[in-house]
């Protein structure tokens, strides 16, 4: 596969609300890299987004931009029904790409990428960020070094009302729109939390979901219920519903061992509680303000030839396929 010598020239291909603070400005607070355009179909909001952050190129049309010589790497931040499509012209033109969450529609089309990616001998990380955190890592290694024991039991609530804050809200809201982003409120959220499952407990063996529309304020489940069977007799089970009273919010993890129990939240703050024999520990973290910036660190560092991919397709499949038995 292609290895870029020198400076990663981004372009961004859907510089939307996403781009503003959780992505868009770590491109040039990495080492080795450089925003150098973005697009957006609407032309005036693309030279908005320009003239504020100091990007020096902007367009309307996603094949300028790509073929754009200085253009040396992708980031395809549009809603998740356009990724394949971005991708493969991404692909074809010889430059690598970095591809938001959930990375496409359902795994079939996560499949075709994969073999995009082999066909045309380029790059393609993913953006599950989360891995990158300070708290996951963390969450990772209490495990991984027996501090609650043999792991159990996870327990995962993510109950929210209709309008909630953990959620990124937009004009057209197509998020609840299963023909853009797959499904409804559920393939937003759950590929953070579904991926941090799979990197720290390995492919799911067994999984059962079941799905509703309770409040049928749109055409998606707004309930989802996930059991899963992880290697070593240990068990998932997660609940997502997007139709609660606010006094019912809830974003709460987990993981129950036989020694003790680390609890914490994937949205609203990083903090871990860890309670063993001993007592309670909690354990203070802080998120970046741009908060994929060392993810992107390290995708800057894949595509150098510097270090393995830090998301790949075939990892991102597995959660897709998960997501899939939600529809």
């Amino acid at each position: 596969m292609n290895i870029i010598n020198g400076t990663v020239n981004w372009g961004i291909i859907g510089c939307g609300d996403v781009c503003e603070v959780k992505s868009g400005p770590a491109f040039n607070k990495v080492a080795n890299s450089k925003l150098v355009a973005v697009m957006r179909r609407n032309l005036d909001k693309a030279k908005d987004f320009a003239e504020r952050h100091k990007v020096p190129k902007y367009y309307a049309d996603a094949v300028e931009l790509i073929n754009d010589p200085e253009v040396n790497a992708i980031y395809i931040a549009t809603p998740p029904s356009s990724h394949e499509s971005y991708l493969e012209m991404t692909l074809k033109a010889g430059k690598p790409v970095y591809v938001e969450k959930p990375v496409t529609i359902n795994s079939a089309s996560v499949q075709r990428m994969m073999e995009m990616e082999k066909k045309y001998g380029s790059k393609v990380s993913v953006a599950h960020y989360r891995r990158g955190l300070p708290l996951f890592s963390k969450i990772k290694e209490l495990v991984n070094n027996g501090v609650i024991g043999k792991v159990k039991l996870i327990l995962l609530r993510t109950l929210q009302p209709s309008v909630s804050k953990i959620i990124t809200s937009t004009e057209d809201n197509w998020r609840i729109d299963p023909n853009i982003s797959g499904g409804g409120l559920f393939h937003d959220l759950s590929p953070h939390q579904l991926d941090i499952m799979y990197w720290i407990f390995g492919v799911p063996q067994q999984v059962y979901v079941q799905s509703a529309n309770q409040g049928k304020q749109y055409n998606a489940p707004d309930l989802t219920m996930v059991q899963i069977a992880f290697a070593n007799d240990i068990y998932f089970d997660g609940v997502w519903n997007f139709n609660v009273a606010e006094e019912a919010a809830i974003d709460s993890c987990e993981i129950i061992g036989d020694k003790g129990t680390i609890r914490f939240s994937f949205f609203r703050v990083s903090t871990i509680e860890l309670i063993t024999s001993t007592g309670t520990e909690i354990i203070e973290l802080e998120y970046p303000v741009n908060i994929q910036q060392p993810h992107i660190n390290n995708v800057v560092k894949f595509f150098r030839g510097e270090g393995a991919n830090p998301c790949s397709l075939e990892e991102a499949i597995v959660t897709m396929k998960v997501m899939d038995k939600a529809n």
